[in-house]
């Protein structure tokens, strides 16, 4: 399976997992009001990596890793990865991950650099910030 392919799966994965994120048992959905105040108190994590030729496979697999491991930490809401369509762009994946509060993130990822110490991609950069949502026309 290339690379492209491999990503499109993980996306439309990531994308259903965060659809389903919203579901509670019994297949009921969280309402609007009850969404809109989780979003109004969480932080969103914007990370852009520049990933060397060569490398993107390989990156992926660290993503999903640190993915897989973040997503049964205490706080983390969803995550999204995105792929640059310019092959030449500075930044090939970007990470978009909500959490319920910055101590949260902040503990789940020392947690993870404990836990998985050899997760890092040789070359590969990334440029990592917290932000609050200050507006959105999420209903």
């Amino acid at each position: 399976m290339t690379f492209f392919k491999k990503l499109s799966t993980l996306s439309a994965t990531v994308l259903m997992a965060s659809a389903l994120t919203a579901c509670v048992g019994g297949g009921q959905f969280i309402k609007p009001q009850e969404q809109t105040m989780q979003t109004q108190n969480s932080v969103v994590l914007i990370n852009a990596f520049e990933v060397p030729k060569g490398k993107e496979a390989e990156a992926l697999a660290s993503w999903q890793k640190a993915a897989a491991f973040l997503k049964n930490q205490d706080g983390y809401i969803n995550t999204t990865l995105h792929q640059n369509l310019d092959p030449n762009g500075k930044f090939h994946l970007v990470n978009v991950a909500r959490w319920q509060s910055a101590e949260q993130f902040k503990q789940a990822t020392a947690k993870m650099r404990a836990e998985l110490p050899d997760n890092q991609v040789a070359g590969v950069m990334f440029h990592a910030g917290l932000f609050k949502v200050v507006e959105t026309d999420v209903k």
